[in-house]
């Protein structure tokens, strides 16, 4: 076989593996390229060349680079850049798109996502409706500097009802993926922060909303604390949907990381970096990603895992957390 069918083969199988086990490799080929599943298929098996402007579509429409598949020598990294406007790429617009990034990789044989965590991961902001509506309301404001929040004072009804249902389904299918967090105690201060400068620069109509908002992420450690312990992620006041445990958290006392998300599935692995709060870099280089795992490996060696063991340690880490929120309600 030729070195172009060897690289032709080496992206359809890299293709393959981007693709669930449920999901047709002929049928995806043959809508991506607007050819029959006859045409797809010699391509696949090699038969019919790819032409340039046929492999670009196809690493355009599976977001990656032919440089490692055709053996090109590079220090570079292709990263995609998911970053929200307010124009062309919406909050609502991010928050589907995490759903069905979610959604798909569920629909692997094997997966698993590592979160090596130095805020609150997006998605333990949305298992209470005061939080849910807090972050919204923060994000718009002084992240995203949406116009419409500029002279606003903050109010729970700010939260718009399909943001909060697309906020929930984000976690169910979160709950429903095996998952390793790397937490320190310091994960909880930009949180604290946040709410502090609000109520420090008057944005809160009264002192009773600031505590609703404190109860809110008090609730949400004791109830990361439950999972932790069962070593298995669920709904607030559900029963796990799971009987397998898919959920093991470290408390880590080394470093204070960046966001840093690995995701496997069946053959692949994708990093995504978190940066300006809500946006992230995302690659599946191949060198990249077995750095970064290598890197969360010794890192969660020298970590503690506490969940399912390791109950004094459990108790304390989260004691320190639920301190800090404490804390602040009695200076209210």
């Amino acid at each position: 076989m030729t070195s172009n069918g060897l690289s032709q083969d080496k992206l359809f199988q890299h293709i393959k593996e981007l693709l669930p086990h449920d999901v047709s490799l002929v049928d995806t080929i043959s809508e991506v390229l607007n050819v029959s599943s006859d045409s797809a298929y010699r391509r696949i098996r090699g038969e019919t060349p790819l032409v340039l402007e046929e492999a670009r579509q196809l690493c355009n429409y599976f977001e990656f680079s032919l440089d490692h598949l055709l053996e090109l020598k590079s220090n570079s990294v292709l990263f995609e850049n998911i970053r929200i406007n307010n124009q062309q790429y919406s909050y609502e617009k991010y928050l589907s798109d995490l759903v069905g990034l979610l959604k798909n990789i569920r629909g692997f044989f094997l997966k698993e996502i590592i979160y090596l965590t130095k805020d609150i991961p997006i998605v333990h902001n949305f298992y209470f409706s005061p939080l849910i509506a807090f972050r919204y309301f923060f994000w718009h404001r002084s992240i995203l500097q949406h116009q419409d929040f500029t002279n606003r004072e903050f109010e729970f009804n700010c939260l718009p009802k399909e943001i909060e249902l697309l906020s929930r389904e984000l976690v169910k299918a979160y709950t429903m993926i095996p998952s390793v967090e790397i937490w320190n105690t310091e994960c909880i201060n930009s949180t604290i922060s946040q709410i502090e400068f609000y109520k420090d620069s008057g944005l809160f109509a009264s002192v009773s909303d600031i505590k609703i908002i404190y109860d809110a992420l008090e609730e949400t450690i004791l109830h990361l604390q439950a999972q932790a312990e069962a070593g298995m992620k669920f709904i607030q006041g559900e029963k796990p949907e799971h009987e397998k445990p898919n959920f093991r958290f470290f408390y880590n006392r080394v470093i204070l990381g960046d966001n840093t998300i690995l995701v496997t599935t069946d053959h692949l692995k994708s990093v995504y970096l978190n940066y300006d709060v809500l946006n992230y870099i995302t690659t599946s280089d191949e060198v990249f990603c077995k750095q970064c795992i290598d890197d969360l490996q010794n890192l969660m060696r020298k970590a503690t895992q506490i969940s399912q063991t390791s109950e004094k340690q459990r108790n304390i880490f989260f004691g320190i957390l639920l301190s800090k929120v404490q804390d602040r309600k009695h200076k209210l």
